[in-house]
């Protein structure tokens, strides 16, 4: 399957010699190249496979249990709306709902020119300052509607 995306297939080979091909990373090696692409491509499925002896079945199971980790292109930015008790008391369903309209996307979905995904975590451990959003690895708090949208602004180029 292509996917349009130019494997490095040097630093794919590094990451699992990183971990000395233990199978028992799995899921740290699939998190260190969904940090090189923002998913793990399907291409290097195989190669992880054969490399640390597990199943593709274990894969997927690793892919589809934790949120950080995608089989699908996701965006530039993965824009996270927290939706714990705290933001959820303080408005994460309008910041939700702002930047759906906003980017023009479902929860779940990235945008047409894949800049920004979209989902919801129940909890970035910011609750004193919600409603928070992350984009990326930045925390964002005490947002409404309006400066959530701000903040994406801020990020397109």
């Amino acid at each position: 399957m292509d996917t349009g995306v130019t494997i490095d297939w040097e630093k794919i080979d590094a990451i699992i010699e990183n971990y000395k091909a233990n199978p028992e990373t799995l899921l740290m090696i699939m998190q260190d190249i969904s940090d090189m692409y923002n998913y793990v491509p399907p291409e290097v499925i195989p190669i992880l496979t054969e490399r640390l002896r597990v199943k593709e079945s274990l894969i997927y199971s690793v892919a589809t249990f934790y949120k950080t980790i995608s089989l699908e292109p996701r965006g530039k930015y993965i824009v996270n709306i927290c939706t714990g008790t705290a933001c959820h008391v303080r408005g994460a369903d309008k910041i939700m709902d702002a930047l759906k309209e906003k980017l023009k996307i479902k929860e779940g979905q990235t945008t047409d020119d894949n800049l920004f995904t979209l989902e919801a975590v129940r909890c970035v451990g910011c609750c004193a300052s919600g409603p928070v959003i992350t984009v990326n690895q930045e925390t964002h708090g005490g947002l409404d509607r309006s400066s959530a949208a701000e903040v994406i602004e801020g990020y397109k180029p």
